[in-house]
């Protein structure tokens, strides 16, 4: 399947204009955490603790805000289990494996052409 970013947008008035909800959400799916949380979720369920783990750099806070975004957009669903101390698990909603099953092909492209792309900057 292969279409053109001005077929997308003749399909659709005002999609991808200032203040769309297109805009929105390509900055929560497309934001530098939101990418990793989104694929570290697509290898399966995660404790928040892996889930930190995973995503080497993230603040305890940047994590927090990232999954509530990313629930609350329909993408991670979180399980709470009543226990002590408190056990949860996020995992990819069938909304998110969908777009994972797109987004999965360029971050492999990113992870085989970054090292290239850096250094010819330099």
């Amino acid at each position: 399947m292969s279409v053109s970013f001005a077929e997308i947008r003749g399909e659709t008035e005002g999609v991808f204009s200032e203040g769309c909800s297109t805009r929105t959400v390509l900055d929560h799916i497309m934001s530098k955490w939101g990418v990793l949380v989104l694929s570290s979720l697509s290898d399966g369920t995660l404790r928040w603790g892996a889930l930190r783990r995973a995503i080497d750099g993230i603040s305890e806070k940047m994590l927090a805000s990232t999954l509530k975004t990313l629930c609350d957009d329909g993408l991670v669903h979180r399980e709470s289990f009543p226990s002590v101390p408190p056990h949860v698990e996020y995992s990819l909603t069938p909304l998110g494996r969908d777009l994972m099953e797109r987004m999965l092909p360029l971050v492999e492209w990113v992870a085989q052409n970054a090292e290239a792309m850096i250094r010819s900057e330099a």
